[in-house]
């Protein structure tokens, strides 16, 4: 037997005596562009109120009336630059907040990273890595501390596929937050807190080229839109799963990255590396 639910004056359809983790308020980093906007919309489809966090001011607005006016929910924007403490700070202290508490965290904001490691400047590394890693260890723990005293609460972090073989400083980066929200799960799980390690693969967004970065040596049929990478994230969080890889291709690619001798993954990391900068 089905019945009506409302979450944010949205009327949603659930199986009678079924509960889902993704009610409430949800805060995402990165939220108007690439698999943040994906996100945001996919979270608003489900009835969820939004708070969007991004750098540029006009372009929240412009994706909070669209919501909004989409899905009927509350669409609260916070500029923050989370490479300034200011930022940080701003959205560490939404987070913390019990008035209107943010019961879904994505931790989705990021950059590319495709600086040599052999190098004598390493600030584009330091940034990538503060960025990438300290900022989302910081407000994920932050979101978990306020999560825990309410015995409630979702937290998903962006990792990566990428994460599970050396395919360079940005792998690397990803493989520290991934460890540390698998970390952070075995600390709050008992708490009632979800904490979902985020691996997608290639997906087919700005990020890329925002990042200047080819993607010539990377065949088609690996690329996977958006919004099937969020859905699939999304079910596996209402399962609750502590690790999402979207699509059987991916997951697959985890499980030789994770199983095959060194030198055969290594080989296979060269080939694709081939052509990028």
């Amino acid at each position: 037997m089905l019945k009506r639910a409302k979450c944010s004056n949205v009327e949603i359809v659930k199986k009678k005596g079924s509960t889902s983790v993704l009610t409430g308020r949800a805060l995402i980093t990165g939220g108007t562009s690439g698999m943040g906007a994906a996100f945001a919309r996919a979270l608003a489809a489900r009835g969820c109120d939004i708070v969007l966090v991004a750098r540029n001011k006009e372009r929240l607005a412009e994706n909070a009336s669209v919501l909004t006016q989409q899905y009927q929910v509350d669409v609260q924007i916070l500029p923050a630059d989370l490479s300034t403490r200011d930022g940080v700070d701003a959205v560490k202290a939404r987070l913390l907040e019990q008035a209107d508490p943010v019961t879904i965290f994505v931790n989705n904001a990021g950059s590319g990273m495709y600086s040599p490691m052999a190098t004598d400047d390493a600030t584009q590394l330091r940034a990538g890595a503060e960025l990438m890693a300290l900022v989302p260890m910081e407000l994920g723990g932050a979101a978990a501390f306020s999560m825990k005293q309410r015995h409630a609460g979702v937290i998903i972090t962006t990792a990566s596929v990428a994460s599970l073989a050396p395919m360079g400083a940005y792998a690397a980066v990803k493989a520290f937050v991934r460890m540390w929200s698998e970390s952070l799960s075995i600390e709050v799980g008992r708490y009632g807190v979800q904490v979902v390690a985020f691996l997608p693969g290639w997906v087919k967004t700005e990020f890329h080229q925002r990042s200047g970065v080819s993607t010539s040596s990377i065949p088609s049929w690996l690329w996977l839109d958006a919004e099937r990478v969020i859905d699939e994230a999304l079910r596996d969080v209402e399962r609750g799963k502590t690790t999402t890889i979207p699509s059987k291709r991916f997951k697959t690619m985890a499980f030789f990255a994770r199983h095959l001798p060194q030198s055969v993954v290594h080989k296979a990391v060269k080939k694709l590396n081939k052509g990028r900068r």
